[in-house]
Formats: structure tokens, sequence, C-alpha cells
């Protein structure tokens, strides 16, 4: 597969994804809309390759939809354009369904539109990977993992709209026979992710002094896995996924979240230490967020047995690398907290 379309492609997983695919020899077309968190300066490495392109659009829009695919010819899209933070769909949960829904079904409209009257070599080597969550599973105890059969059980707004979308692939495969795939990722984490997320937003917030908010006791259990690791696994199910299949994306990495706050911390006391004390001391337990998950953890037994793939970056080195990169790129996320994002708390709703 040479021509490829990725959506969202200037944010955090979507611009990692950009990057691999441009280094890796593929005609890659980003189309993004430059929302809040779609930050140009992501694809920059890239900008000026051969193989690369970008169109500013937005995925609701299926004319521009159809002509960019006309235009292009892909052989496949990697579909990553979404509204994607839980705190945000709390407060204004109709972007989430605009965006994530409506946006996936233009999408999935559109590809079908490009594939009618193909030919069916054409047909055959098509793919559509719809990239979700795991949070579309809802929450676990204590103990389990989400496989790809664990019933669809959302409690965001957000996962919602993402289970919304991943049926939507389901109907256009089964409808159309357009050849989807659906990518259920855990929580990612890495350079460039946008600093309303926990890993960024501590970091950045104890660099600048701030309380480092922990919502309730920190008790809330997620799966980790690298940015790189992620983007890995999605080439892995581009170039080998069966379609009709889901594949769970996680590396096994359970952290609660209060134990990833204090090694963020302990990492800043040796790389930049402040005067004041520890940075733990900023710790501050706040009100939770409404209907917190309890624990996600994700079983990728497919994923692994099947396509061979396997995580890379060990989670203690992952993390140091990531808090090294925001401490060597203030003036990535500076401009952020100035101008897009003050670092409020979000998620209250009204």
């Amino acid at each position: 597969m040479s021509r490829l379309v990725v959506t969202g492609g200037c944010g955090f997983i979507g611009s990692a994804l950009v990057r691999r695919l441009v280094a890796d020899g593929h005609d890659v077309l980003n189309i993004d809309a430059l929302t809040y968190s779609g930050v140009i300066a992501n694809v920059a490495p890239v900008a000026d390759a051969a193989n690369y392109a970008f169109l500013e659009a937005d995925i609701r829009d299926g004319a521009a939809m159809a002509a960019a695919f006309g235009d292009f010819q892909p052989d496949a899209i990697l579909h990553l354009a979404a509204e994607s933070h839980v705190d945000r769909s709390i407060d204004d949960p109709m972007d989430f369904l605009s965006t994530n829904v409506l946006g996936t079904a233009s999408m999935l409209r559109a590809a079908e539109g490009w594939l009618a009257g193909r030919s069916d070599d054409i047909r055959d080597r098509f793919r559509f990977l719809h990239i979700s969550t795991d949070e579309v599973y809802g929450a676990l105890g204590a103990e389990g993992l989400f496989s790809e059969n664990s019933p669809i059980a959302p409690n965001s707004p957000y996962a919602a709209s993402k289970a919304s979308s991943d049926l939507l692939a389901r109907a256009w495969m089964h409808t159309w026979k357009l050849p989807v795939v659906v990518c259920r990722s855990s929580n990612n984490y890495g350079p460039r992710q946008f600093p309303e997320k926990l890993i960024p937003r501590t970091i950045v917030s104890a660099l600048q002094g701030r309380p480092v908010e922990v919502y309730a006791r920190g008790e809330n259990v997620r799966d980790w896995i690298h940015v790189d690791d992620n983007v890995a696994a999605l080439v892995a199910i581009l170039e080998r996924g069966v379609p009709g299949a889901t594949y769970n994306i996680g590396a096994g990495n359970e952290r609660r979240n209060i134990d990833l706050v204090r090694d963020i911390c302990a990492l800043l006391d040796g790389l930049a230490p402040r005067t004041e004390g520890p940075m733990s001391d900023l710790i501050a337990f706040v009100e939770d967020r409404p209907g917190h998950d309890f624990r996600y953890a994700i079983d990728s037994a497919r994923l692994r047995d099947d396509l061979g793939w396997e995580p890379s970056v060990a989670p203690a080195d992952g993390l140091r690398r990531t808090v090294e990169w925001y401490l060597e790129n203030r003036d990535w996320w500076t401009p952020l907290l100035d101008e897009v994002y003050d670092g409020g708390r979000l998620g209250l709703g009204s």
C-alpha cells in the first residue's frame, strides 16, 4: 500500500503515524481541520517531503472528502480525526457527536463512493482503518481484561460517540462491503500530546509550579502504551489485518493515576528540581470527574498472535523520554497554554 490518507494527522497520535508512514516511503495525504489540538508543527519534520501532502478540511464535509479521495486515489484510509478528551465531552457533548459520529459517517460514505465501480484488484487491497478506543468497553473492576469480544458499554459522551462510530464502520462493512478494520487503542503517551491529558498536564503544571491536580484519590487505573508502539501496531494492522476484524492495542502497562503522577514528579526532581521542595508537594486531590471509569486493561493477544506485533518501549524508559521531551520543547507547549488552553480544570459539566 503506497497511497495513504490519514485524518487527524496533526494531532498527537495522527502526527506520529504520519511521520512514520512518510519515513517508510508511502505517499501520505494528511487531512486535518486544525482544531484546538491540531498542531501543524507536529508534522514539521516531514512537511517538505516529496511524498507528503496536507489538506486543511473538515471530515464532516462530505463533498470535500469525496473530492480529496478522487484526486489522491488512496489505497487505504487511516481515520484518526476525532474529539478525544473525556473531560471536554462532559462539558460539551454535542461537538463529540458531530465530529466523531457524523464525521465518521462522512468518511465512510466518501470511501464507499470512491470504491464504487473500481476494479476487484483495487477493492481487494483497499483498507479503511477506523481508530477507536478501549473506552467503548466501559469500566472494569479490579480484575479482568477487555478482549475484542467484550460487550460495548460506554460510560462517557466521548466513549459513546466512539462506540457509535465503531458501529457505523461495522454497518458500512456489512452493507457496502467496505473493507473496514477497527483498532481500539489503550491510553497513549509520548511527545507532542496536547497538555490537557494527564501525563503532559502533570509535567507542565509541575514545571510551572502550579497544583498537580489528581482526581479523587488517584486510584483509577489505566493501561498505557507509548505512541510509537501504537503506531507500529497500526502499521501492522494496515499491512496484515483482516477486513471485518477488530484489534485491541495495549502494552499491558497498568498504572494507578496517583502512582504515575508520583513517578513523573520523581523524574522532574532529578531533571529539573525546584528550590521550594519536591514536585510531589504540588499534588492536589480534586473533585472527581463525573462518571469516572475505574479501570481499563487490554487483552491484545489477537494483535500479538495473529500479526506478530509486540510493544518495544519499556514503560520506565518511555516515561522518562516523554518528560525529557517536554523539558526540551517548552516552545511547543508554552504557546498552547498561552493561546489555546490555560491548563485549568475541565470536565465538571454545567
